[in-house]
């Protein structure tokens, strides 16, 4: 009686039903006919889904915290767990070390940078100059890119913020400083809850010629300070996702890697500034009502989150979309502000921003590779 009543697909495919559960996706079974179709495998490894939960659980952990303690700088909240657990997929003692030291040592450079030579342009330029060619050196070297990296990214933020007058340094600092531990704490956490399955493998190392690493180093800092310059000679104060834009390709270490980070940091931030108009027309006039907004926040985040993961390419269009959403959520988002017209204006401000950077770095690097110091034509080998 009750084989009876069961529908007919139960009984003839039982082991297709059984291969569909999500629990059984790893389970091998042998085909009923041979004309019976496979389940197609996800995209996502077992570690991907657990690195795309970890950025994307651990950027709506920052964002939620800094909405509920009403911190300064969201910007800091947002964009610092998704660099620790997005463009570094693992998280031990030698991560942290470099996280935080750099994040005390930007609390001392910018103090004296910004503090004793604000009034002196030239002679601040040139330190930002040595700033920016010291952490771009040891990117070029690898076994510090953490700490170079992060420092870039950092140094260029808070020298975007600390140009203008009225703004109290004190509070920038202490802000990145209390992101930095919140970052770490939160990235900590997320390994915690959702760990690899195995172990990973390091990328293989490249054996760099002296003049490549010169090379890569001069390319990065020249570009990083002519990006400063204009943003401080400009009133550019609401182009944040710009100069951020300019600064994550050159994480390339040269020309033609910016060249195609360049394009996917323009699909990524596109895509995010479309998705972050979407939730606004959403929300519509429900924007200042948390829980909806962290709802929003939390479906741009997985949805970038796996684009991240699947292509595996740094700082593409995944991370571009994530930083994107980053900027906006948690540096311009309030009630009184309208994200349509940000967005907007954050896109084609990127744009011209990227299109500005990529010439510029074409014409360093022909002027580099001039000289045969610094010159960028012998192919590395990889080891």
């Amino acid at each position: 009686m009750f084989i009876n009543r069961l529908p007919a697909s139960f009984t003839k495919r039982p082991r297709a039903l059984f291969t569909k559960l999500p629990w059984a996706s790893s389970t091998k079974l042998p085909r009923a006919s041979s004309g019976q179709q496979q389940p197609k495998a996800s995209k996502l490894s077992d570690n991907g889904l657990r690195q795309c939960l970890r950025i994307a659980v651990g950027a709506w952990l920052g964002f939620l915290i800094s909405q509920l303690m009403h911190w300064n700088y969201g910007v800091f909240f947002t964009v610092f767990p998704m660099f620790l657990l997005g463009i570094i997929p693992v998280f031990n003692a030698h991560v942290v070390r470099q996280f935080l030291g750099n994040a005390c040592l930007n609390v001392v450079e910018i103090s004296l940078v910004v503090g004793l030579t604000q009034h002196l342009p030239v002679v601040m330029t040139g330190l930002v100059f040595l700033m920016f060619l010291g952490r771009f050196t040891l990117m070029a070297r690898g076994p510090l890119f953490v700490f170079g990296a992060n420092g870039v990214l950092t140094l260029s933020i808070m020298l975007h913020f600390a140009s203008y007058p009225d703004l109290d340094l004190f509070d920038l600092l202490a802000s990145n400083s209390v992101a930095s531990l919140l970052a770490v704490a939160i990235a900590a956490l997320m390994h915690w809850l959702f760990p690899d399955v195995t172990p990973r493998q390091p990328p293989p190392r490249q054996a760099k010629t002296a003049a490549l690493k010169r090379h890569q180093a001069l390319i990065g800092a020249l570009t990083a300070t002519l990006s400063f310059l204009v943003f401080q000679l400009l009133d550019l104060r609401d182009s944040l996702s710009a100069q951020m834009a300019t600064i994550l390709i050159l994480f390339a270490l040269g020309y033609h890697g910016a060249r195609m980070s360049a394009w996917r940091r323009a699909i990524g931030t596109l895509l995010g500034c479309n998705l972050a108009l979407v939730l606004q027309l959403v929300l519509f006039t429900k924007s200042d009502h948390l829980l909806l907004v962290l709802l929003a926040y939390a479906i741009g985040l997985l949805l970038f989150a796996r684009e991240h993961v699947i292509e595996n390419a740094g700082s593409g269009i995944g991370f571009g979309g994530l930083t994107t959403l980053g900027i906006l959520f948690g540096q311009y988002l309030r009630p009184d502000q309208d994200l349509v017209v940000d967005a907007v204006y954050r896109f084609s401000s990127m744009c011209v921003a990227l299109l500005v950077t990529l010439a510029v770095m074409a014409v360093l690097h022909r002027l580099l590779d001039l000289w045969p110091a610094a010159s960028s034509r012998e192919a590395p080998r990889t080891s």
